[in-house]
Order: structure tokens, then C-alpha cells, then sequence
């Protein structure tokens, strides 16, 4: 069994809006509350606060006049946020992430309900305090017996209401294949595989991008405080939604059929944060998504019974001739066909790429070599790998 996510739109009446919007405010509040709490206490005494002291608090707030209307919703997304802090601070402080940050009104909100707080009642969803059933889209169907086991309402920047029902589901594997393909990650060209094929980049970004900027410099005009500041910054919202919404139907398409067609596939584990610092090619790499789409790769090879191959970020695919091994010394971006210096052969930089991507994929399956001289040599001799440094905070 598989714990999947299916996703839909709905449309609140009034009176669910206002409740939803309220029961999103007092979470974003608890948050932001609990937060400052527990930074407060590591600043002045060291000390490190918990999630039971922050539910503790939780509770004492209830009971002051200011914070009273804390009641007024359901329980349960305030308690499910005081969760999320907690795996925040674990994250940050395993060194996976940035330290929390406080949640603004703007950028929308999100709440959690857990079988406690919701009913799933003949296929409708029924939330804790709300007489009325969601008026979900229902753009598919879930699979027959299923049941939600936890409910997530989302309040997009653009204003689009959504809601993801999380259920156990069995997923069948996909039927055996002897296909395999290795991918070389681009922008000119979003994929290359090693069977010569290329995918276009929409360059959703760019698409957009004159109808992103008329619509932020009418923003800019506007007086800040005012209702057609936030009519105006309700445009800028859909637009960037747009080009979200266009960018991961194309990544959902393409990995989808790359799983479904390929029993194994290569792929270059890429540092992307570190690829962003380039400041000319930073707004390209970031369109192109491409840790999304190797994450998209990642669970749903898991699914269907596929296996993913990440080879080391290090290792020269461009540089090193397919035909007889040969590494020039030297490969610009600008240089996308070459001729190998050793055997002549004429090659498409990226086609290239894409077949020593996965001529070492399956290296590393078959025999778990690794494709660092470099490295093999270190850990020959006994050396220790290198590990990022932990975040702390400031004393």
C-alpha cells in the first residue's frame, strides 16, 4: 500500500470561505506565535522549546481575552501546525534546510485536518465546525474504497481554493521492459536521451513574461493600502500561477511517460541551488525545474516498479567521447557539436552526454563502481567522505 495524494479544486460558499479564511488566519498566527517563542528562548536563555511546551502554550493562549477567538475554529489545524514547526526545526537542524520563517497573509495558507476533524460521508468531505459538504470538483474519481486519512485546505496568492485528500492506495506495477535510457538535463532542450531524442523547453517563464511584467508595473502604481492594490496584486498572483500551473503539467507528462516506456533510467544528480549563483543562466535553470523533475522520477519509478540511477554530479558527460573514452580538457557552453580529437567521431554535445550518462548508470548497478577516478582512489586509501557542516543558530 502507498500512501497518494489526489488533488482537487472546489468552490466555498460564503459562509465556508469566511470560516476557512478564519481557521487559516488563527494557524497562521499559532505558527507564527510559537515560532518567535522558541527563537526568543534559544536567544536569551539557550534553552530549546519543544513541541509539548508550544501545544502547552497553545492552550494558555485560549484562555486570555486577546486570544480567545483561537476557539472559534477547529483544534486540529492549530495542533497539525505546531507539527510542521516541529519538523521545521528538525530539518534546519540536520542541516536540510533554512532556519523557519514567519508565515505572511499574502502568499495564502494552508491547513491540515486530520479523521478527527473531517467526515468522508457517500464521497463528500464534511470539515470540523462546517454543516455543509466542500463543493469539490471532482476532475477524477477516487479509487473505489478508499477513505482520506488526512484533508489539506489550501489558499493559493492568486485566490484559487484547493483541497488534497491523502489515501492508502495499492498501485500495480508496470509490466517488465528491457528499455533503458540515460537523460542529459538542458535548457535549449529540457531533455535529452540516449536514444537521440530531444524534448522541447517550453520556457513557461518566458512565455509569460511581458504579460507578468505589464501586470506588475500596473501593481507598482497603485497606492499601497488600497483595493486596487490588491485587485492588481491578484493578477500578479495568476500569472505566476500560470506559469506554475503550465511548467508542472509539463514535467508530470514527461516523467510519466518516462517511467511508463524505460525500465531504467540515468540521470545526473545536479546541484541545482548551487547552479542558481550564476547569475546569467539562474532565471533559465530555475525555469527549466529540474529538481522537480528528477524528484517527480524519484517517487513514481518507486510506484511502478522502475529503477532510477543518479550518477555523480562530477562526472564529465560532455567531455568524455562515447566511442573510445577520450576527456578533452576544456568544453564551453557555446561548443554544442565537437569532434573527438582521438577518433574522430562527430558528436551532438548532448546526445553525447545522455549516452555516458547512462553507460555509468549502469556501471554503478551492475557492479557498483563509481565514476570518479578521484574518488575511487581516496576511498581506497581509506578516506573519510566530505559531509556538509550543520546550520546552528547564532549564540
Amino acid at each position: 500500500m502507498t500512501l497518494k495524494a489526489f488533488s482537487y479544486r472546489f468552490y466555498p460558499t460564503p459562509e465556508q470561505e469566511s470560516l476557512l479564511r478564519r481557521t487559516l488566519g488563527c494557524t497562521r498566527l499559532v505558527y507564527n506565535r510559537a515560532l518567535a517563542a522558541r527563537t526568543e528562548a534559544w536567544y536569551k536563555d539557550h534553552s530549546r522549546v519543544g513541541y509539548a511546551e508550544t501545544s502547552s502554550m497553545l492552550t494558555e493562549w485560549k484562555k486570555t481575552e486577546e486570544l480567545d477567538f483561537l476557539s472559534e475554529v477547529s483544534c486540529v489545524p492549530l495542533q497539525q501546525c505546531l507539527r510542521h514547526l516541529q519538523t521545521a526545526y528538525t530539518n534546519f537542524f540536520d542541516g536540510r534546510a533554512k532556519y523557519p520563517n514567519f508565515k505572511k497573509k499574502r502568499n495564502g495558507g494552508s491547513a491540515e485536518f486530520t479523521k478527527s476533524a473531517f467526515k468522508f460521508k457517500n464521497g463528500q468531505v464534511y470539515l470540523a465546525k462546517c454543516t455543509q459538504a466542500l463543493p469539490i470538483r471532482w476532475s477524477r474519481t477516487l479509487p473505489s474504497g478508499a477513505t482520506p486519512s488526512t484533508i489539506a485546505v489550501k489558499l493559493a496568492p492568486s485566490g484559487r481554493w484547493s483541497v488534497s485528500l491523502l489515501v492508502d492506495v495499492e498501485i500495480e506495477a508496470l509490466p517488465k521492459t528491457d528499455s533503458q535510457v540515460g537523460i542529459d538535463l538542458g535548457i535549449a532542450s529540457l531533455l535529452t536521451l540516449s536514444t537521440g531524442e530531444k524534448k522541447f523547453n517550453p520556457k513557461g517563464f518566458k512565455a509569460k513574461y511581458r504579460k507578468l511584467t505589464r501586470a506588475q508595473k500596473a501593481l507598482s502604481r497603485k497606492q499601497k493600502g488600497s483595493n486596487n492594490r490588491h485587485k492588481a496584486r491578484l493578477k500578479v498572483a495568476r500569472v505566476h500561477q500560470e506559469i506554475a500551473d503550465a511548467r508542472k503539467d509539463n514535467i508530470h507528462k514527461l516523467t510519466t511517460r518516462l517511467v511508463r516506456e524505460n525500465q531504467t533510467i540515468a540521470v545526473e544528480d545536479l546541484a541545482v541551488k548551487n547552479m542558481v549563483k550564476n547569475r546569467k543562466l539562474a532565471l533559465a535553470i530555475s525555469d527549466a525545474s529540474w529538481g522537480e523533475l528528477v524528484r517527480q522520477l524519484d517517487y513514481k519509478r518507486d510506484w511502478y516498479g522502475r529503477t532510477l540511477i543518479k550518477i555523480d554530479r562530477w562526472f564529465p558527460s560532455s567531455k568524455r567521447c562515447f566511442e573510445c573514452g577520450h576527456i578533452v580538457e576544456k568544453m564551453p557552453l557555446n561548443i554544442r557539436e565537437w569532434d573527438c580529437p582521438s577518433c574522430g567521431t562527430h558528436h551532438d554535445r548532448d546526445i553525447n552526454a545522455a549516452k555516458n550518462i547512462l553507460a555509468a548508470g549502469l556501471a554503478v548497478s551492475v557492479c557498483g563502481a563509481t565514476v570518479r577516478p578521484e574518488q575511487s582512489k581516496s576511498v581506497k586509501a581509506g578516506a573519510k567522505t566530505r559531509k556538509g557542516r550543520k546550520q546552528k543558530p547564532k549564540s
